[in-house]
């Protein structure tokens, strides 16, 4: 067989996002709240496991968004923090944080701990990388908290994040890094995601090498409303650093690429021993339902690159990252995994003929 994993989120019942909005404006109690979420997980698992996938998530619907659960409700923030721009124009803002020790609100295994019950396969969970949230640290700095003690505080926390779901019985954890590709647009040079690498190798070294085969790092160049942050750097630029990380799976958007060829190439080149390479083969950002004969010959088309004891399939990124993006149905979401499930399978059966 050829694993296949989901990347992590699915879009949200409507009325799961009407209310989280509500909520923020103290018109949805928490009670009205938790009920939706648990429907809405519930749900989410149940589609999941009629699609066919071996590996299920709870579809991140609890998260507020990818990125910034650990810090949802601070009191220690300001809307203040960088501005990431997407191709059709709209952007995301990241808070920065006003004063330390930095300390996460909610760990992921809250999530886990929550959907495992509900799943009779085993259950993945996705983390944000320490490289993403080390940006809440403000440009002019905090009085007598500096940026080193900042990012010993950030790696502890990162380290109990992964630890707790891996403790909780998560069949794997991965870990966001969706801003690999962007380091690069914002400082071409490479610094930036050099600093970004050793970061969160700082976090990965805390585990043992056992422990590391069962977390991975997701990388794409951003999935919002449709939209893209950094589709226009080159993916090979990314990927001779991206393998330096020092994890056992590695999660790779492929299938939105303009030159699919010449990634798996690139791939080819770079990765290492021991790493195994899920390769997206659905396109979240495509309206349009892929075939599991499409499916296949994408699989089929990186089995000639990437050794079989070393490959994997995956989506190109999660469908709905941040909860108010609607701009894929669920349906579609459900369908494409289902297609993902299919297809690897079809392309298992022609490798193994």
């Amino acid at each position: 067989m050829i694993p296949t994993e989901p990347i992590g989120s699915i879009p949200r019942p409507d009325e799961l996002v009407a209310a989280m909005q509500a909520a923020g404006e103290g018109a949805v109690d928490q009670a009205g709240l938790d009920r939706l979420f648990d429907e809405a997980v519930r749900d989410t698992i149940a589609n999941m496991e009629d699609a066919g996938s071996p590996v299920v998530t709870d579809g991140e619907q609890r998260k507020p968004s990818f990125a910034t659960y650990p810090v949802h409700g601070l009191a220690s923030l300001a809307a203040e923090g960088v501005v990431i721009p997407f191709a059709d124009g709209h952007t995301r803002q990241l808070p920065v944080i006003t004063e330390g020790p930095f300390r996460y609100r909610t760990h992921a295994d809250a999530y886990l701990r929550a959907a495992l019950p509900l799943a009779s396969r085993p259950v993945k969970q996705a983390v944000i990388s320490a490289s993403a949230l080390s940006l809440l640290y403000p440009a002019d700095g905090i009085d007598g908290y500096s940026q080193d003690a900042f990012l010993s505080d950030l790696v502890d926390e990162a380290d109990a994040d992964i630890r707790g779901c891996l403790d909780a019985g998560a069949h794997c954890v991965q870990i966001d890094f969706t801003e690999g590709r962007l380091a690069l647009k914002l400082d071409p040079s490479g610094g930036l995601l050099r600093s970004f690498i050793e970061l969160n190798n700082r976090v990965l070294d805390r585990f043992t090498s056992d422990e590391r085969r069962r977390i991975g790092v997701h990388s794409c160049p951003g999935g919002d409303h449709d939209s893209t942050h950094s589709a226009d750097v080159d993916y090979a630029e990314l990927l001779p650093q991206l393998f330096d990380l020092h994890a056992g799976a590695f999660y790779l958007e492929l299938a939105g690429e303009r030159d699919p060829e010449a990634v798996l190439i690139a791939v080819a080149a770079n990765m290492r021993p021991g790493q195994r390479i899920f390769v997206g083969v659905t396109d979240p950002i495509d309206p349009r339902v892929e075939t599991a004969e499409e499916v296949r010959d994408r699989v089929l088309a990186a089995a000639r690159h990437i050794p079989l004891d070393q490959l994997g399939t995956t989506d190109d990124c999660g469908f709905s990252p941040f909860a108010d993006d609607r701009s894929t149905a669920r349906e579609t979401a459900f369908a494409k995994i289902r297609a993902r499930v299919e297809g690897t399978a079809l392309a298992a059966r022609q490798l193994r003929d």
